[in-house]
């Protein structure tokens, strides 16, 4: 059962309580993300007054911080992300793939998040992209002209690559998904590899290189100064004492994970709307915010079946302590592309993928700019609204709305 709370609501009512009480532990990106989601659609931000052209129904709508932590600001932004790759995609299978840190090192990086994110970007990716493009061992498997080699592809892989940082119960856990199509081009440029149906790479050799190439770099990153340790992690400051911290996780398996393919690119564009633009917990998951804490769904993945899905209540101090763990540095990319989809080269690698495909491109989009005054539609008798009235930050507007009235919220 879906509920109105959200999460703005825990924010309003006990972030100053918890400012108060982290005073001088917390950054400023981290007060700045708190101030939006608690004034988002409020009239801190201003807003404007929408009026039905048939009917005269009026409301006021407030505007949108568009910070990207806030769980109401997504929408908007995922759906003009998804309209830019639709384009990009071709008619191959996609695979998903999953790079996770182990426990080790997801410490280190809640206190290192730019190095180390990106660290986890550069190792998973050219893990990938090293794996796809080794050539072929005829030896093993059965060559063909098309496909040289069934495990490594001897091919240029594309990769979308989107960072997470939390599990369901919003604790720390980094890891990147990836969506790969099923195949690359030749590292001669000559010809289009197609992947096996269910199988892209071997998951153990991407885990084992992974690993080597993410640890390596990292004890780079310690020697170079580059890593800072507080609290009860500062002894890791020493490196005899980083590297017997390391020792456990040089001998573990490092898991890749790997789906089955998509059906077809419409699945691709269903996940990617669910993954791209999510934040650490979404409005829909709260059940009840009251003395007893915030209650909230998560999935136990230690589980299996339907009792899977559990419920967890937080103290709300907790909650918000939670939250804040996945705030990402100012400035940080968490979607990224590398290889045929690369932003440098992509325009010219997916038409030559096109072409080797013997696909037709993809129809000329017409860019037909958005109208500053589109609105919902009037929830009264669907007409059209206009805008009659803006005000700034923290105003109201010339005179309340003729009734019936009601208050909304669109993007700014």
């Amino acid at each position: 059962m879906r509920t109105s709370l959200e999460v703005a609501d825990i924010f309003r009512a006990e972030a100053a309580g918890y400012r108060a009480a982290q005073a001088g532990h917390l950054s400023l990106t981290q007060l700045k993300v708190m101030s939006a989601i608690e004034n988002c659609r409020t009239a801190a931000l201003g807003g404007h007054v929408d009026a039905c052209e048939d009917c005269g129904h009026q409301r006021i709508a407030y505007n949108s911080c568009r910070n990207r932590h806030c769980p109401k600001c997504q929408g908007a932004a995922a759906r003009a992300w998804l309209a830019e790759r639709e384009a990009d995609l071709l008619p191959v299978g996609y695979f998903h793939v999953v790079f996770t840190l182990p426990t080790e090192i997801a410490d280190i990086a809640g206190q290192n998040k730019a190095i180390v994110y990106d660290l986890l970007f550069r190792a998973a990716s050219e893990t990938m992209m090293t794996i796809a493009a080794e050539p072929a061992n005829r030896s093993a498997w059965h060559w063909s002209a098309s496909r040289p080699n069934q495990k490594h592809l001897g091919a240029r892989i594309g990769i979308t690559a989107v960072l997470h940082t939390w599990g369901s119960a919003m604790m720390h856990h980094p890891h990147i998904h990836m969506i790969v199509p099923g195949g690359g081009i030749s590292l001669d440029g000559r010809r289009w590899i197609s992947s096996r149906p269910a199988f892209l790479l071997p998951v153990r050799v991407l885990g084992a290189l992974f690993r080597r190439l993410f640890l390596t770099r990292l004890i780079e990153l310690h020697d170079a100064g580059r890593l800072a340790f507080f609290g009860t992690q500062a002894g890791l400051a020493d490196r005899r004492l980083f590297l017997r911290h390391l020792a456990p996780v040089r001998r573990q398996r490092w898991v890749v994970y790997a789906k089955p393919p998509f059906t077809g690119p419409e699945a691709v564009l269903a996940y990617l709307s669910r993954y791209t633009h999510r934040v650490a917990i979404s409005n829909r998951r709260l059940i009840a915010f009251d003395e007893t804490g915030v209650i909230f769904r998560y999935k136990d993945y230690r589980r299996d079946g339907p009792g899977r899905q559990r419920v967890m209540t937080l103290a709300p101090h907790e909650f918000i302590r939670r939250f804040l763990l996945h705030v990402l540095p100012h400035g940080f990319h968490r979607i990224r592309h590398y290889g045929l989809l690369a932003s440098s080269a992509r325009k010219a690698s997916i038409a030559r993928a096109r072409e080797l495909l013997a696909v037709a491109p993809p129809p000329a989009l017409v860019e037909v700019p958005e109208p500053l005054d589109w609105l919902p539609p009037c929830p009264c008798c669907g007409g059209r609204m206009t805008i009659i009235e803006t005000f700034g930050r923290w105003r109201q507007p010339r005179a309340p709305p003729h009734a019936p009235a009601s208050t909304g919220s669109v993007p700014s």
